[in-house]
């Protein structure tokens, strides 16, 4: 069953929604607000909630929200070079807000809506989120309709995401949710063991702008398969991808096939014994780990490396480079169906 209360008002005074889903000793607070995950409970080795996502009590703190803490992203998650993208011989020029870039949606992206919602399920533990993205919007062509699912069971927190244009389009959505499984507010992420099934990473420029090539993570301070502490490589600055992120910011390619779903990654905290799983049919992941945060939150400061982000998606700059689309395409035809999940699956030890 979902709880719901009123969580806040916005600036212009609209209430914002908080639902609580509970699954045993674990619990997900969710906003209608940006489909925030503004809270996510779970057992640690001990029994014990910890909170293991970052974010803030109050309205205010998510509409100034410059590190995306929690929320869903779109219509097209991470970086278009330059904003710019053609789409059957048109060019479409969208709002520059990184680095000479386009991020995350735009200046008014799917963050900052509030969205309509209802429950469903057989047992009421699925929060159902759904906006229309009208045509023109951050200058994206098609009203876009969209739903996004939460559901909680098992220890596993899962979204769903389906989206459906009345016109050609860019669809490329995914969630911002930063993680610290010893505690949001705890300190920095740099014990917590991680690993990424995937041999090959998207290199990028100076402004982080992936141009069509691969690389190998052999050798390298990326390479996370056979896992080890985010703290081990990170500081490695004689590596380029390294320094212009200033620590992990890179696209995974993942190794599976495309649409396939799949455990892709892991992440373990050996203060609290938790451990979660990722799976996707998505074929990237952006590996974060919050090096410029720099904010107070829910119960103290987050400093940079507070949290790290493990973001589910088509490649960055897929639209305009076609070795990066092969993976998976994020222009959509008219009335074609987009439809992916992403699931966190926490256990312990």
């Amino acid at each position: 069953m979902i709880h719901s209360s009123v969580f806040g008002k916005t600036a212009d005074g609209k209430n914002v929604m908080a639902f609580r889903i509970k699954d045993g000793l674990n619990e997900a607070t969710i906003l209608n607000l940006g489909g925030i995950i503004q809270s996510l409970r779970i057992a640690d080795k001990r029994g014990n909630p910890v909170d293991v996502v970052l974010g803030y009590y109050d309205v205010a703190g998510y509409e100034r929200n410059s590190g995306y803490l929690g929320a869903l992203i779109g219509r097209c998650a991470n970086r278009i070079e330059k904003g710019h993208m053609c789409i059957d011989g048109e060019d479409y020029n969208l709002f520059i807000n990184d680095r000479g870039n386009h991020l995350h949606g735009g200046k008014i992206g799917f963050d900052k809506k509030l969205w309509n919602y209802v429950f469903e399920g057989s047992d009421g533990n699925t929060l159902a989120l759904s906006t229309t993205s009208p045509d023109g919007e951050e200058n994206y062509p098609g009203n876009l309709n969209v739903q996004i699912r939460y559901t909680l069971s098992g220890g596993e927190l899962k979204i769903e995401y389906a989206a459906m244009s009345d016109k050609k389009t860019v669809i490329n959505m995914t969630n911002h949710a930063y993680f610290n499984l010893d505690g949001e507010g705890s300190g920095d992420v740099l014990n917590t063991i991680v690993r990424i099934n995937a041999d090959k990473i998207t290199p990028t420029d100076e402004t982080l702008i992936p141009h069509g090539a691969f690389r190998d993570v052999t050798g390298t301070p990326f390479d996370f398969r056979d896992g080890k502490k985010i703290g081990q490589d990170i500081d490695n600055t004689e590596d380029a991808d390294i320094r212009v992120g200033n620590g992990y910011d890179v696209n995974y390619l993942l190794n599976k096939r495309t649409g396939e779903y799949a455990k892709v990654a892991e992440a373990e905290s050996e203060k609290t014994g938790i451990v979660m799983e990722v799976f996707t049919n998505m074929p990237a992941m952006q590996f974060y780990t919050g090096n410029g945060l720099n904010q107070n939150g829910k119960t103290g400061h987050y400093g940079s490396r507070a949290g790290f982000c493990m973001e589910t998606q088509f490649i960055p700059n897929a639209v305009n480079c076609p070795s990066y689309a092969v993976h998976g395409d994020p222009v959509f035809d008219k009335n074609k169906i987009y439809h992916y999940a992403t699931a966190y699956k926490f256990s312990r030890k």
